[in-house]
């Protein structure tokens, strides 16, 4: 047996060979000088982790175990937003009037239905007798009135949305457009307020240019022209859901409604999407109050990422700051207290 004397002698003896060969020239650092090496010293190549593939394999192979790869890495990109996400709906589970349980499904949906029923965004070109100003003003008088009635948010973006499917679909006088906009605003307040304006005080507001005959049959004409079909979301369908992912608060919800209304009034912003321009207002309202523009969570419940709406945001920018327009009828109204006077606010795009 070797002794414990002997034993060490022969260590130091290793130890000081090492230091006069140079294997060991210098202190180890903590963890800086650990490796992981191959046997004869040489070192992986971790930086090179491609996928081989047998020579043998045909190019239909190859090509689906790359797909598959790529499949794979989107998974792993969703877990890891979930997880990033909050669930805004959580909190509202035993509320039966939010259907948590569908509201996705709901959002789903609408995405498929905007698209189906999406307005022309050249559809004036079309028209012998009106043009993009008149609309203007035409919406800017509707905003007024809309407000002088106590209605409902809902009311005013589909009613806008009535004027433009119908004016798609039919040639309007010039004489006839506000005919168009009262009954519209009748059909939108039927199908979204409990108790809708009187014939008698639409017949006022025009300052009896039309008699209450006059709007019932345009009514009817436009009923039957847009085939009854007005369960379709609007601007304002997405912008309630959009809001609820951005965790607003009641500033941001007024700053966002201001943005959505201002750009009911441009005939440009129909080249856009609602869902589109109902989270480019989002957008602009975090940023104005300086919030994170943007989060996983909107991304999740909006579909959009943040270079996705940058066109839309540009187009909304120049609307507002055309200081030219006459029609201040969304300004005076955000202007007031009682909206929080955000149209007063320095915006941020």
């Amino acid at each position: 047996m070797i002794s414990n004397v002997s034993r060490r002698s022969e260590i130091k003896a290793d130890d000081s060979k090492s230091l006069k060969t140079g294997a060991v020239a210098t202190k180890r650092r903590a963890l800086g000088d650990i490796t992981n090496a191959f046997a004869d010293g040489a070192k992986e190549d971790v930086t090179s982790k491609k996928p081989q593939f047998n020579q043998g394999a045909s190019n239909n192979q190859v090509e689906a175990i790359q797909e598959n790869m790529d499949q794979a890495q989107v998974e792993d990109s969703r877990v890891y937003m979930n997880r990033m996400c909050d669930d805004v709906d959580a909190r509202d589970v035993d509320n039966p009037l939010l259907v948590t349980c569908y509201v996705n499904d709901m959002y789903d949906h609408f995405n498929a239905l905007e698209k189906e029923f999406r307005v022309s965004a050249t559809y004036m070109s079309k028209q012998d007798y009106v043009n993009e100003k008149m609309r203007t003003i035409l919406v800017d008088w509707l905003v007024e009135v809309h407000l002088k009635f106590k209605l409902v948010p809902e009311s005013l973006y589909m009613t806008v949305y009535i004027i433009d499917r119908y004016l798609q679909n039919k040639q309007v006088r010039r004489s006839k457009l506000q005919l168009v906009g009262v009954a519209a605003l009748l059909v939108s307040a039927k199908y979204e307020e409990i108790y809708p304006p009187e014939l008698r005080d639409l017949v006022y507001i025009t300052d009896r240019a039309y008699n209450k005959q006059e709007i019932l049959e345009m009514e009817s004409d436009i009923v039957n022209t847009l085939e009854y079909k007005f369960t379709v979301p609007t601007i304002h369908s997405f912008l309630c859901r959009y809001l609820k992912a951005a965790h607003a608060d009641r500033t941001m919800v007024q700053l966002a409604c201001y943005l959505t209304e201002r750009t009911l009034q441009e005939y440009s912003m129909l080249q856009f999407l609602p869902s589109t321009i109902a989270a480019s207002a989002v957008l602009v309202a975090r940023k104005t109050l300086k919030r994170h523009s943007w989060s996983p969570t909107l991304v999740k419940y909006t579909n959009y990422d943040e270079c996705d709406l940058v066109d839309c945001v540009d187009e909304m920018s120049i609307t507002i700051n055309n200081s030219a327009s006459q029609q201040q009828a969304v300004y005076r109204k955000y202007s007031s207290s009682k909206f929080g006077a955000v149209a007063r606010m320095d915006l941020i795009f």
